[in-house]
Parts: C-alpha cells; structure tokens; sequence
C-alpha cells in the first residue's frame, strides 16, 4: 500500500503553478514551484495526518482536478488537457483549497504548520516553511499570481471553512 503523498503533493503543486504560474523567469519559476509546493505539503500533511490516511488516498485516488479547472476557468481549451490527464487524476481539490488559503494568509499558514505537530508525516519538530509563512520580497514577486487572495479567492473558498474547522478555528469566526 502507498503511504506516500508525493504523486498528489506534485500533481496539485503542478495544478497550482499552471493555475497561477510565476511572473518572470526560470528563477521566479523557481520560486514559486517552491512555495506552492510547501503549501500543497502542509495542506496534505493537515489533510492526510496520518500512514493510513495517505495510504488510504493512494488507493481511492484524490479525485482529479475537472472542478478546479472549471473554477479557473482552465477546462475552457480541452486540447490543453488531452495530453496531460494522467497526473490531472492526481490532484486533489481539498488540498488545492487549503493550499491556496494559506498562500494568502500568512497567520493561517503560520497556524497550519504548527498543526502539524503530532502528525505521521513530521515526527518531531515540523520542518520551517519558511518560504510559505515568511516569503521574502523576491518569493512575493516571484509568485506574485499565486498569493494574489483575489485571484485564488474562487478556490480558496471552495474548503476554506473545512480548513478552520481543522486547524479549531471555525468557531472564532463566528465569536
């Protein structure tokens, strides 16, 4: 059984980055791959706590990404997507929500890597994350598209509040 997340860590950073790709070059490009992957891997790791929720995942699949193309409006040209639909069906819509929530808020970001304490897939002390919860001038530029909160506002909140809920945070939104 696979207990892993790297093919639906890679095929959602990958959705993520063509959704909302890097302005600039080959080092921008970069850039931004490396914050939306750590994104994607805090939201999967919080998604997928522990071995059997990975393994779990890797046996039913994550469930694609015909929604969040739709959303995007990336399912418009379906010549785009003959070739590629393979790793498509890795993508999981859930953590590309969560992901794009904790690229426009540093404070939930911040919240979600400390939520992983505990967890399966950090046992210890959590890695950094730095270029997620502290992006430099040269990460924001670079990503500039990727942390735009209106531009990713669409899905965002599609699991925004599943997310709060999550990290027990639904309830102070409400106070």
């Amino acid at each position: 059984m696979l207990a892993d997340l790297s093919p639906l860590i890679a095929a959602t950073t990958e959705w993520l980055t063509r959704a909302y790709p890097a302005s600039g070059g080959a080092l921008a490009s970069a850039l931004c791959e490396a914050q939306a992957r750590q994104a994607v891997t805090v939201a999967a790791w919080l998604r997928y706590p522990t071995a059997t929720d990975a393994a779990l995942v890797g046996m039913a699949g994550p469930g694609g990404s015909a929604r969040l193309d739709w959303i995007s409006g990336a399912d418009a040209d379906s010549d785009v997507h003959a070739d590629d639909s393979a790793w498509r069906s890795w993508v999981d819509e859930v953590v590309a929500s969560w992901a794009a929530c904790l690229l426009t808020d540093p404070e939930l970001a911040a919240a979600a890597v400390a939520g992983l304490a505990g967890g399966d897939h950090a046992p210890g002390t959590p890695p950094a994350f730095r270029r997620l919860i502290a992006p430099d001038d040269g990460d924001r530029r670079a990503a500039a598209l990727l942390r735009h909160p209106d531009l990713l506002a669409p899905v965002a909140a599609l699991h925004h509040s599943r997310l709060l809920d999550r990290l027990g945070r639904g309830e102070a939104l409400i106070a």
